[in-house]
């Protein structure tokens, strides 16, 4: 253990050298805080995925046609109400509904948008279970409501969509038909979803009386076993649509399949930010032995005094063990520091934009393991100059100039 008087001794020697001892703490601290920022928002989104994977859409299962074209486009592969009645019928399915969808002009007092535009029919609610959605204002579809529509949530805000935001009862042409807003959905946390406009499957059709095939249809199954619901839908559409195994035109995904394909595309990102967040903390570390090098060559004959009046080789390699440890930690709580206050700034300037579930999620191990980390990257950059150190021979180190 190091003595309180050996503490005293290195921190004034830091001290005494205030230029290096910063140059060195900052080194190491911009790596702390870049890989406290990439890990707090990969914890958020791997958060964010986990709930999505056991909420109200962990029993959904996503049919679609394997049309080569844009969503929604007809493609001569289609999805039809044969194909949701076969669905139901498939054994662990509950329900199923289907769903529209066609890229839209919006013109609103001689301004024009473009989004997007989905129905789903009102009677059901998967729809919104499977985005874990509700009304933020207004109310919801109903069945027979033509010419009326829900919009996303950032219509409502002011120079987002639309110079002003739009109120209940305000009228948008979509097409060139005019809509009456009803009401308002919640906010999902991304642009494209918070821009859509929602109408009922009927009122849908005779907007597009030429569409002649479903975006999508959700069914849900029991949670039980998805996976085997999963094989009792591609079974019983294959028989539906006279088709050999392997040969399907359409494909069945649960919703934890598509967020198991974004997590592992998470994984890669988030692996390959924080491979070059350490490889600046060790580039930290050598700048750091290299400053504890240079510190032992311009106290040799301290040493030697140290040695002479009694210093032992084990207090002289704790002084500077203590030294490397010590700018460590002072990079590591400064480093988390500026972490915080980088994630709290992107998370403000994410909402903002309307990425809101990008957003950082903190806990006591995150903290306490990234200033660990960094006092340990010092300790281990300063054990070779610290051995050094100890090991210089006492009246070399007295004749020393």
């Amino acid at each position: 253990m190091i003595s309180q008087d050996s503490i005293m001794y290195s921190l004034r020697n830091l001290a005494h050298r205030k230029g290096r001892s910063f140059l060195t703490v900052f080194s190491i601290l911009v790596g702390i805080a870049t890989i406290f920022i990439f890990i707090s928002y990969g914890y958020g989104l791997f958060t964010y995925t986990d709930d999505l994977t056991t909420g109200s859409s962990a029993d959904k299962l996503l049919i679609m046609s394997k049309g080569g074209g844009p969503p929604g486009s007809d493609t001569g592969i289609i999805l039809n109400d044969d194909d949701v009645k076969a669905i139901e019928k498939a054994a662990g399915v509950i329900e199923a509904t289907p769903m529209y969808y066609s890229p839209v002009e919006i013109e609103r007092r001689n301004e024009i948008y473009y989004a997007s535009i989905i129905s789903y029919d009102p009677t059901n609610n998967l729809m919104m279970e499977m985005f874990n959605i509700g009304p933020e204002k207004g109310r919801l579809l109903r069945s027979g409501d033509d010419k009326k529509v829900v919009l996303g949530y950032n219509y409502l805000l002011d120079d987002k969509i639309f110079t002003k935001g739009l109120e209940v009862n305000d009228v948008i042409d979509v097409n060139g038909i005019q809509l009456k807003v009803i009401g308002f959905f919640e906010a999902v946390g991304n642009p494209a979803d918070d821009s859509q406009l929602y109408v009922t499957n009927d009122y849908y059709e005779e907007m597009f009386p030429n569409k002649t095939s479903y975006f999508e249809i959700i069914a849900r199954a029991d949670k039980t076993d998805i996976a085997k619901a999963q094989s009792n839908v591609e079974r019983s559409l294959r028989n539906s649509r006279d088709l050999e195994e392997g040969k399907e035109d359409f494909f069945v995904q649960t919703f934890e399949d598509m967020l198991e394909s974004f997590s592992a595309a998470l994984n890669i990102i988030i692996a390959f930010v924080i491979l070059i967040a350490l490889i600046s903390v060790l580039v930290s570390a050598v700048n750091t032995a290299n400053t504890m090098i240079t510190s032992v060559l311009e106290r040799y004959k301290e040493i030697g005094v140290l040695k002479s009046i009694g210093a032992r080789n084990t207090e002289i390699l704790n002084i500077f063990l203590f030294e490397s440890s010590f700018l460590g930690f002072v990079a590591g709580v400064l480093g988390v520091g500026l972490g915080y206050v980088g994630t709290e700034v992107a998370d403000k300037i994410l909402t903002a934009a309307g990425y809101g579930f990008l957003s950082p999620h903190y806990s006591v191990a995150l903290f306490v393991g990234c200033i660990l980390f960094a006092v340990l990257t010092g300790a281990i950059s300063g054990v070779i100059p610290a051995i050094r150190a100890s090991k210089i021979n006492t009246v070399d180190a007295l004749r020393y100039e």
